[in-house]
């Protein structure tokens, strides 16, 4: 019988996956969260994760993802690529994208959730916000979670409560569940590995960036 009062969050410790956590400890009574490392630049994100789930109170697990990194070179992975500033004029995705990042994460958070019982898996996929990833839309995600139920044979639900808002809807989200602060401060989102605010030259901070001064700008017309 599968437990729907537990969920697995796919977790990397950034701005989306921190927002998604706290949005999971809301709605099941134990969530787990999973992180993977794949010998990424910014290893720090790890350390961020755990950090974050100790203050959260979360139970919280660090998968070994090595052969992604070398099946799938990047400048996330690699030190002698540096990471776009923009998207290609050419339409074909960034080169911070990770071939088969999120459907190798999703596949093994399921597998991990389907030997507890569990049936909920989260991710802070976002196609109002997705950086030209094709991993991150909302016909993935579908697709993934028609593929795990045939493949486990079992009714997962893979859950984006982030899918249809931007960025400035995020940081709403964020504040309005309590944990403004803490995805400010201590998350890392940051393709260059800066926590916080970020390095500000990457898409990541600019993105972060954008939503974070729409959000604050509506606060402030919103109380004057």
């Amino acid at each position: 019988m599968k437990n729907k009062d537990e969920a697995v969050v796919i977790f990397s410790g950034g701005q989306d996956s921190t927002t998604c956590l706290l949005w999971a400890k809301k709605e099941y009574k134990k969530v787990y969260a999973i992180s993977f490392d794949y010998n990424q630049k910014h290893k720090k994100e790890l350390d961020c994760a755990k950090k974050i789930c100790d203050e959260l109170g979360v139970e919280h697990h660090i998968l070994d993802m090595n052969l992604l990194n070398q099946l799938a070179p990047n400048s996330l992975t690699r030190s002698d690529i540096e990471v776009d500033t923009s998207a290609p004029e050419d339409g074909t995705p960034p080169n911070s994208f990770v071939d088969g990042r999120n459907m190798v994460f999703i596949l093994f958070g399921a597998i991990f959730a389907k030997q507890k019982g569990i049936s909920d898996i989260i991710t802070g996929v976002s196609q109002s916000d997705f950086s030209g990833y094709p991993d991150c839309r909302d016909i993935f995600i579908k697709s993934m979670n028609v593929t795990l139920n045939l493949a486990m044979d079992y009714e997962f639900d893979i859950i984006t409560p982030l899918m249809w808002i931007d960025k400035e809807a995020t940081w709403e989200l964020a504040d309005k569940l309590g944990g403004f602060n803490l995805v400010r401060n201590k998350t890392l989102t940051c393709y260059n590995g800066v926590m916080g605010d970020g390095c500000g030259d990457c898409p990541a901070c600019k993105l972060r960036k954008r939503g974070l001064e729409a959000y604050l700008g509506k606060k402030t017309t919103v109380h004057n």
